[in-house]
């Protein structure tokens, strides 16, 4: 029961200082976010150099933590007033794998 689908995303729209980790996020998400961590809900975290993410959620039993470091390229995270806005499964999996869906343009990751 890793994930699950029915679960909201929500997406940090300010950039996140990555050395937080499970109680630095925990106070994010209660203080900025106004959410509830231990709801099951899906948090998503993005640098201001745009090429680290975090994923933070709780399971049932616990808290987990997802990272992603890019070794090239940036993530795509659009400028917004908003503190935080809404992701399908759909919108994360391409904002993880650098799709655009407006331009259509893939973004840089790296290769062997």
């Amino acid at each position: 029961m890793l994930l699950e689908l029915k679960q909201p995303i929500w997406l940090c729209t300010q950039p996140v200082d990555m050395r937080k980790s499970f109680d630095g996020l925990m106070g994010l998400i209660a203080n900025q976010l106004q959410a509830d961590p231990s709801s099951g809900q899906f948090f998503v975290f993005i640098n201001r150099r745009k090429t680290h993410i975090k994923i933070f959620y709780f399971d049932g039993s616990g808290y987990c933590i997802w990272c992603k470091r890019l070794e090239q390229g940036q993530f795509n995270r659009t400028a917004t007033d908003d503190v935080k806005k809404e992701l399908d499964w759909l919108a994360l999996r391409l904002l993880l794998d650098g799709i655009e869906i407006k331009k259509m343009k893939r973004y840089k990751r790296f290769s062997r």
